[in-house]
């Protein structure tokens, strides 16, 4: 069984389990449809089935002794599975249940609809069953899946599926999705209806309020909103409670969203204006445009609560459901949902290099590694996709992880090669909140048999900024083990001046959109020259990125940077070919290669 098989199969005996069915004394409730079911097939045996991990559970059953049988090759279990009707004219004729229990028990004919719930889960199935081969007529068939909406009906009204939100009185998620359904049906199919979603805070503001102030807040916005939206839609229309913060409703028949939309922005201005909590709570509203007869509900209140979110950006915090930025979002989630694969794949994840070159020598003298992920599905995904999502999420620790002990595992290849370079890797903001992330690292380099300073760390300012203080300890902690730090990116945040005085870094990375360009741009240039200059006074090392042309790689030498980095030396590559080109041999072969200035004379590899 798949992940996503397993995953779906978990959700639906949750789903069960909750209901607490499975077990329990009989119901007249359910007998009668059941005797109904047997009465309308004219067969002996008719049972109300719910598949459990392992068994059938009979709830309601006419013409069977036992109360359950194996869910192995029971025909109930294949309703579950593939939640639509089953129909088996003659089991000794079925490749797959010719040899069942059940078939072994004198049992001929099976027929069974499914007993499916609001949010899409199988419970089992209504079924009947004879001992002797018939056919089924459609009318039966429809027949039994009435008697199979009929069981569900009696489950949720049996089972207090509540309607009623307690805090707001308002009708819930439950009942939006039960009157979705019933508007799908009792509506024109084509018609173009709008699903409007409020939410009433960000997910940001939430968090705040829930630590700074007591319950009775939230309790507060939620009862208040409820109120001005009651009186707001008016008697006979329906406003749903359907998460903490977030209520649903659908606009009338004929809203067009040219229309709509300013009559929305209207009253959510007016909203803002008498709430008590506008100053902490910032309410959007998400639209999701649907047909009749082609919607899933799930899915349409998804589109509108996707909506809802990118508001938070919009003027007027209402925004229309857009599917390419949905489509955006979702790629997202599925690759941070499958990166965790990805660290336990085998080739999935790669590091490739890129050289760093000493701008007076020429020479190659260290390497960056680069992730990069070839999706088994999407195909390559650049690191600009991915990183930024993998840096805020709880995998944080674990790509950093995977990325130190990988370059750590490469460098002492190649040192066992005679190849002896420094490798540079980026790591996040979580890894300087980690408590034994400097331990770890001194760990990995003994058991490596690797001198400390043959790795440096590339920090961003960002990373820093979130915790300082912890920051600031982590990287004192770093720096105490002999492994080197740069500030990757400097010159891109609002305090470098501040943080390039305070932190332990030995080299200073100048970010490339201050670097690509230079050449025509005397701004750029007078920049540059000030951060190369500054950096060195205060003892760094300084390294330009992003270097792809000889003209800025001539001003960088004059204006005395150290290193360079850029496509006019290389693109990243990989180990292989990395060893290759800078191996004592090849690297001798391939230097120097004169470059023309009137000033100097230098060279680099290309």
């Amino acid at each position: 069984m798949t992940i996503s098989c397993q995953l779906t199969e978990s959700r639906r005996l949750d789903a069960l389990h909750k209901l607490n069915l499975l077990d329990t004394p009989p119901s007249e409730a359910f007998d009668r449809i059941t005797r109904m079911a047997a009465s309308l097939f004219r067969l002996p045996i008719a049972a109300i089935s719910l598949t459990d991990a392992d068994r059938q559970w009979f709830k309601s059953r006419v013409g069977v002794e036992h109360t359950s049988i194996p869910r192995m090759r029971a025909p109930c279990g294949r309703v579950a599975d593939s939640q639509a009707p089953l129909v088996i004219g003659d089991l000794l004729e079925d490749a797959y249940f010719c040899d069942s229990p059940l078939a072994a028990s004198g049992i001929r004919y099976y027929a069974g609809a499914p007993l499916t719930t609001a949010d899409g889960h199988c419970l089992g199935a209504i079924c009947v069953l004879g001992q002797e081969p018939r056919e089924t007529s459609p009318q039966e068939l429809s027949a039994l899946r009435d008697l199979a909406a009929m069981v569900m009906a009696q489950i949720e009204m049996q089972h207090a599926m509540g309607r009623i939100d307690p805090l707001s009185g308002l009708p819930n998620r439950n009942q939006f999705l039960e009157d979705f359904q019933d508007l799908q049906r009792d509506r024109p199919a084509g018609e173009q209806r709008l699903a409007v979603l409020i939410n009433l805070t960000t997910p940001e503001q939430l968090s705040h309020a829930v630590r700074a102030m007591d319950p009775s807040y939230v309790d507060e916005l939620v009862t208040d909103a409820a109120r001005w939206l009651r009186a707001k839609v008016g008697p006979g229309r329906h406003v749903y409670h359907v998460t903490t913060t977030q209520f649903a409703l659908i606009a009338p028949p004929g809203a067009m969203l040219a229309t709509y939309l300013p009559l929305l922005e209207e009253k959510i201005a007016l909203a803002q204006g008498i709430a008590k909590s506008r100053y902490v709570a910032t309410p959007t509203v998400g639209v999701a445009p649907f047909e009749i007869g082609n919607a899933d509900c799930l899915g349409v209140l998804r589109q509108a609560q996707s909506a809802a979110h990118d508001a938070i950006d919009a003027h007027t915090h209402i925004a229309v459901y857009s599917a390419a930025a949905d489509a955006l979002y979702q790629r997202r989630f599925t690759l941070l949902n499958d990166f965790g694969s990805a660290l336990e794949s085998r080739d999935q994840l790669q590091l490739v290099y890129q050289p760093r070159i000493d701008i007076t020598t020429g020479d190659c003298i260290g390497a960056e590694a680069l992730l990069r992920w070839n999706h088994p599905t999407l195909g390559p995904i650049g690191p600009g996709e991915f990183m930024p999502m993998i840096e805020r999420s709880g995998l944080a620790h674990a790509a950093t992880a995977w990325v130190l002990e990988t370059a750590m595992r490469q460098q002492r290849q190649w040192r066992d090669r005679g190849l002896c370079l420094q490798i540079s890797a980026n790591v996040s903001a979580a890894n300087l909140l980690e408590p034994g992330f400097a331990g770890s690292l001194e760990a990995s380099l003994k058991r490596h048999g690797l001198p400390p300073g043959c790795m440096e760390l590339e920090i961003t300012e960002s990373a820093i900024m979130a915790q300082p203080a912890k920051a600031h300890a982590m990287l004192d902690a770093i720096a105490a083990t002999g492994v080197r730090l740069a500030i990757d990116d400097f010159g891109t945040g609002y305090s470098s001046l501040s943080y390039l005085q305070r932190m332990p870094a030995d080299v200073v990375k100048i970010d490339q959109s201050f670097v690509i360009g230079l050449e025509d741009d005397t701004r750029k240039q007078a920049l540059v020259a000030t951060m190369i200059t500054l950096s060195q006074d205060l003892g760094h090392r300084v390294v330009a990125e992003g270097v792809e042309c000889e003209e800025v790689l001539i001003f960088l030498r004059l204006a005395g940077c150290d290193e360079a980095q850029g496509f006019l030396f290389a693109r990243p590559m990989t180990a292989e070919a990395f060893a290759d080109r800078h191996s004592a041999p090849a690297a001798a072969a391939a230097m120097p290669i004169p470059v023309r200035s009137a000033q100097s004379h230098y060279a680099y590899q290309m």
